[in-house]
């Protein structure tokens, strides 16, 4: 119903700026409110806070985060030292020499304990040992290349050709255990979004408030404006019959000169005037967010009387904590932030448990040789993280936060207690402004039956001109003071719902 009587109250506006000029009250607190940076800056805020709460809550699901990489390095690794490699090279070789020398040697030592049995003689030794080499020298050759060649198939197979390396993985992180600072992180999301409501709760008051005392202030203007002009009126009627006086010998060209005095300074309060009413009206213009050399009327402009019965608030009785008022919710919010945020600091120094799991892929393939071929492995794990010692960091910072917590009750407490007083106070201005008006109306009454008296007698030829003027002077400040205290009963009311937090 709110939002539907928001609507009507900004076509009514939309209306007034294509030709109308009248401007109600509740219309020019429509356009405050639509026109207002701060509060349209408050609404933006207040739409981040919101999203920075859904943020907040995936904090508690899953991430799964996807990499891919590729490096390029000017070195392969090796799974062989250089020296093993070496040794490999040489298989064959390094084996037959060592056999040829076995054999040789063996050879050598069968031939000279035959000789020396007398089985054959020195000259057939020396035959069959020459014929046993030349025998053997090919065969150890082609043992040796054989030896080396398979040497070098095995460094080949041991080289992993990893200049290239290309890589890929899925990640996935479940928080199992994070000391509360998950918990605590999505309260101080909710408390951030109802403080941005709140603050735009805060501005939009301020701006009903200066739009009503603006509006209000124009209205005061005008009716003096009115008042000004009758006035006006009043002493040049009087300077006409003096000067009919003056021209029958009644009446003394001082006294021509009295009353031409004020009908001067009735004409210097006229600009006085007008010139407030036409400043009044800019003001109203900019706070409404319309431009300001727009022509625009009041409502209220020609009413005869400025009384209100506001009966909205006069059973309503806010709670011993002031909760209605947005200040009060802000600084309750500023203590519940504080809270959280020692949550936050104590939640640094707990264990933090997460589950992680995912899927790696490498080429080479590191699982079959280096092959040159994507492949992967799946792994999943538990990762514990626990501070151990830090020089009592945690403790001082725990204190400091609850210091602070400490300090924000005192200044919320403090701040409902003048608010207590505020609202006693505006209590006490509303019966006040009541009180004058009744007696503003009442003193209307007299100065006008005392200027009609002094007129009559004027007439009459029995009361100077000077009691007229000063019949007149007293029925101007009556009538004033009469706006005055219709203004400030509107004031006080208004200054009460704001004091009550109820104002909208």
């Amino acid at each position: 119903m709110r939002k539907f009587t928001f609507a009507i109250l900004l076509s009514g506006c939309v209306l007034a700026a294509h030709g109308q000029t009248v401007l109600t009250l509740d219309s020019c607190r429509a356009l405050a409110l639509r026109n207002n940076k701060q509060i349209n800056v408050s609404r933006l805020g207040k739409e981040v806070a919101m999203n920075t709460r859904k943020a907040a809550r995936t904090k508690y699901l899953p991430k799964v985060d996807v990499l891919a990489g590729y490096e390029f390095t000017s070195r392969d690794i090796n799974l062989l030292s250089n020296k093993q490699k070496n040794l490999l090279n040489n298989m064959g070789t390094n084996l037959g020499t060592q056999v040829s020398g076995d054999l040789q040697k063996g050879i050598s030592e069968k031939m000279t304990e035959l000789v020396k049995q007398g089985a054959i003689s020195m000259e057939q030794a020396q035959q069959i040992g020459a014929m046993m080499q030349q025998a053997g020298a090919p065969v150890g050759q082609y043992a040796a290349g054989l030896g080396n060649t398979i040497g070098q198939q095995i460094v080949d197979a041991f080289r992993t050709d990893t200049k290239n390396v290309f890589g890929g993985a899925v990640i996935l992180r479940q928080p199992i255990f994070m000391g509360g600072a998950i918990k605590a992180a999505n309260a101080i999301a909710d408390i951030m979004e109802e403080m941005a409501g709140n603050d735009e709760s805060l501005k939009t008051q301020g701006t009903i408030y200066d739009i009503d005392k603006a509006y209000w202030t124009v209205v005061s203007l005008k009716h003096k404006q009115k008042l000004a002009y009758s006035y006006r009126d009043l002493v040049k009627k009087l300077d006409d019959d003096v000067k009919k006086m003056i021209r029958q010998g009644v009446a003394t060209k001082a006294d021509g000169l009295k009353v031409d005095v004020k009908v001067n300074e009735a004409e210097m309060d006229i600009t006085r005037v007008d010139d407030g009413v036409t400043l009044a009206k800019m003001l109203l213009c900019q706070l409404c967010g319309i431009p300001m050399t727009d022509k625009i009327t009041l409502a209220d402009e020609d009413s005869n009387g400025l009384e209100k019965s506001n009966v909205r608030y006069t059973d309503y009785q806010p709670d011993s904590t002031f909760s209605s008022r947005p200040e009060v919710r802000l600084l309750q919010n500023a203590v519940d932030l504080s809270e959280q945020g020692t949550k936050v600091i104590q939640a640094e120094y707990l264990p933090h448990v997460a589950l992680t799991g995912g899927y790696m892929i490498t080429n080479p393939n590191v699982y079959n040789g280096f092959q040159k071929r994507f492949s992967g492995v799946w792994n999943v794990g538990i990762t514990v993280q626990m501070p151990v010692w830090n020089w009592f960091e945690g403790r001082y910072k725990v204190r400091a936060s609850q210091a602070a917590t400490s300090m924000a009750r005192m200044e919320l407490s403090d701040v409902q207690e003048k608010i207590n007083l505020q609202v006693t106070q505006s209590r006490f201005k509303v019966k006040e402004a009541r009180k004058r008006l009744t007696m503003a109306n009442n003193n209307v009454k007299s100065a006008e039956e005392n200027l009609r008296c002094a007129q009559v007698g004027f007439r009459e030829g029995v009361i100077p001109s000077t009691d007229v003027m000063a019949a007149q002077t007293a029925w101007q400040k009556a009538h004033s003071d009469k706006i005055d205290a219709e203004v400030d009963l509107r004031v006080s009311e208004v200054n009460l719902e704001k004091a009550l937090g109820i104002l909208e």
